[in-house]
């Protein structure tokens, strides 16, 4: 064969099975679309827990629970979440700077301050630390039992009546209690325009709620509300308010007889995990201490002899610069402060997310006696008055305060 005939030949030969070829793959059937991969369904989110009970060893730990974070639903109130956490609303509020209580955001992450450091105060019957507006009871234990605790938040003495501190005891109680108004609440409400009875029989306006603690300190008791927002606040003549739910349990556990200790401890120290903890509140309004010129030496006496020489013994120092950081900004949550680079913000970027909702085990139903709105919560704050005279200790068969 002639060679330049040849040439085209072959080169025909080679680009015709490449076109036929692409002439193949444009006639065969389409391929089919490969479908996305789903990406993995995030875990659950951890269920809540409950913040009333604990089981603590005397020997080795002065903090229980743990502090919680949920995302506030669309309409949910700081009261609200605090109320299903067995929070008081000054608690609440203190841990969340900066966020609008009654709108928070939906979705937005509420810390809920579920950790605390037991008073420095013997561990027996009630504890009451004003400062925390927190309520502490220590059942007698059997040898070889666990010690427990409950603790619950309170309302306490506004200005002008402030709550008195010092150790008293229970000498009744009382289901269904009558409230008898003493003169100066009478006085008082008047001044605000409303005129009290002078006796009011157990049911919805009743302040003292369902159950009646009564003390030596012959006006002062520990009671249930019918304000339950109240809890939480200085919103009281003096007595101690808890949630309803929360004094029907105490009231069925507590004998009479039994001893109350009242402290008002604004810093409050404890061992947790072999550290040293700091709690720190807001110092009360009518606290006659000056915290601002002897801040460090008023700490100091506030700890424990136990602590003290449980410090001496293990050769360790306390952080005061982080004393003083937690003691200029307080959130009322347990930081160490025997760690160097221990904060807030470590603690609450380590504290587990959970469920808002009712923990399972709480004493309130999530349902019963529901927190107020912001219109009557508001007049209940302003129902205060910060020039009534301090209150002493009333003679004995005064009637009770509120």
């Amino acid at each position: 064969m002639n060679a330049r005939i040849a040439a085209p030949l072959r080169a025909v030969s080679l680009v015709l099975p490449v076109l036929l070829l692409s002439a193949c793959s444009l006639v065969s059937a389409p391929t089919k679309p490969v479908a996305p991969v789903e990406p993995p369904p995030p875990p659950p989110v951890p269920e809540p827990v409950a913040t009333h009970r604990y089981e603590i060893d005397p020997e080795r730990d002065d903090v229980v629970g743990v502090i919680q974070v949920v995302k506030a639903s669309h309409e949910d109130t700081l009261t609200d979440i605090a109320r299903r956490f067995n929070v008081g609303y000054e608690e609440i509020v203190r841990a969340n700077p900066g966020v609008d209580p009654w709108l928070p955001g939906e979705g937005r992450e509420i810390v809920v301050p579920s950790q605390f450091i037991l008073p420095n105060a013997p561990r027996e019957g009630i504890v009451i630390n004003s400062a925390a507006m927190r309520l502490f009871y220590f059942p007698k234990r059997k040898p070889g039992e666990k010690q427990v605790v409950y603790t619950h938040p309170i309302g306490i003495g506004k200005v002008g009546w402030k709550t008195p501190e010092g150790t008293t005891k229970v000498v009744r109680k009382a289901k269904d209690p009558t409230w008898r108004p003493g003169p100066g609440v009478r006085a008082e409400h008047k001044k605000n325009g409303e005129i009290l009875p002078a006796v009011v029989p157990p049911g919805p306006d009743n302040p003292l709620g369902t159950r009646a603690m009564y003390l030596g300190w012959s006006t002062y008791l520990i009671h249930g509300t019918n304000k339950p927002a109240g809890v939480g606040l200085r919103s009281s003549h003096g007595c101690i308010r808890l949630f309803p739910e929360d004094v029907e349990s105490i009231f069925e556990m507590v004998q009479v007889g039994e001893k109350v200790t009242v402290v008002n401890q604004p810093y409050v120290f404890g061992w947790h995990d072999e550290q040293l903890y700091l709690q720190a509140f807001d110092v009360l309004e009518d606290d006659p201490r000056d915290w601002q010129k002897a801040q460090k030496k008023l700490i100091s006496k506030s700890l424990a002899q136990r602590i003290q020489a449980q410090l001496k013994s293990r050769a360790e120092s306390i952080n005061w610069d982080a004393v003083s950081r937690l003691a200029h900004d307080p959130r009322g949550i347990p930081v160490s402060v025997s760690a160097a680079d221990a904060s807030v913000e470590q603690v609450l970027a380590a504290a587990p997310r959970v469920q808002n909702r009712v923990p399972a085990g709480a004493t309130w139903d999530g349902k019963s006696n529901l927190p107020m709105d912001e219109q009557s919560f508001q007049q209940l704050v302003s129902d205060s008055d910060p020039d009534a005279p301090a209150s002493g200790a009333p003679a004995r068969g005064a009637p009770p305060r509120t």
